[in-house]
């Protein structure tokens, strides 16, 4: 029986992330997308950016609130998709190494002067303003987009409901416990998870089987559907 890949990341990077795997998979594997989170972006208020801020970002659902404010500022970045969203926005930007843990110690490491401003969702994995503030590194923050909880689409319901395998890449914990939460538990689901904290989301018995990508990136997430199609 053919795999059906359902990708529930939030648009458009679901979208983007559906028209990779369809360039790597062709004819393989149908691909339905449904995403359970929305962005809903929050933009600042003047002067809460400033040119002279260096800014840090762990996604680049944040870019939106530089619309009016990026001027070449230093923007340290999670890792190299969101580096590369950020200089096409205007900013200088530092990769941090892939995962928040390796941007905190880059951070560390750089000790960067002036103020550090963390622009980030309402909902984080890690705390990096209060880690960098332990570390004396003073850094404010400022939410400038939630991520909205969404239903999946009845489409989405048949598929998971219909004994079709289906292959899910699950991009953070949260929305794999979302979407857990919202799957029948008789769905057939090969999981691809892009880190292994995501993979620890995955309640036991709820998956066949669980590919683990070899990087925190969309490259390496395409090699694990890959692998499970």
């Amino acid at each position: 029986m053919a795999n059906t890949i359902l990708i529930t990341r939030p648009e458009p990077s679901a979208s983007g992330f559906a028209a990779r795997l369809r360039d790597r998979l062709g004819a393989r594997a149908e691909i339905l997308v449904s995403p359970i989170l929305q962005i809903d972006h929050l933009p600042p208020a003047p002067g809460q950016i400033s040119a002279s801020d260096v800014l840090i970002l762990t996604s680049a659902h944040a870019l939106p609130a530089l619309a009016h404010h990026a001027s070449g500022q230093a923007c340290y970045c999670v890792g190299p998709g969101t580096a590369a969203a950020a200089e096409r926005a205007g900013l200088h930007a530092i990769d941090g190494g892939g995962t928040a843990e390796h941007l905190l110690k880059r951070l560390i490491a750089d000790r960067p002067g002036g103020k550090l401003l963390y622009l980030r969702g309402e909902h984080v994995a890690a705390d990096l303003a209060k880690s960098l503030s332990q570390a004396g590194i003073e850094t404010d923050e400022l939410v400038v987009y939630r991520q909205l909880a969404t239903p999946l689409s009845d489409a989405a319901q048949t598929l998971l409901a219909s004994g079709t395998p289906v292959i899910a890449p699950l991009f953070s914990a949260r929305s794999a416990r979302l979407f857990f939460d919202a799957a029948p538990a008789t769905a057939r689901l090969k999981i691809a998870a892009i880190s292994p904290a995501v993979a620890e989301t995955v309640p036991p018995h709820r998956a066949q089987h669980i590919a683990i990508a070899a990087a925190p990136t969309a490259d390496a997430m395409l090699d694990a559907v890959e692998a499970l199609a």
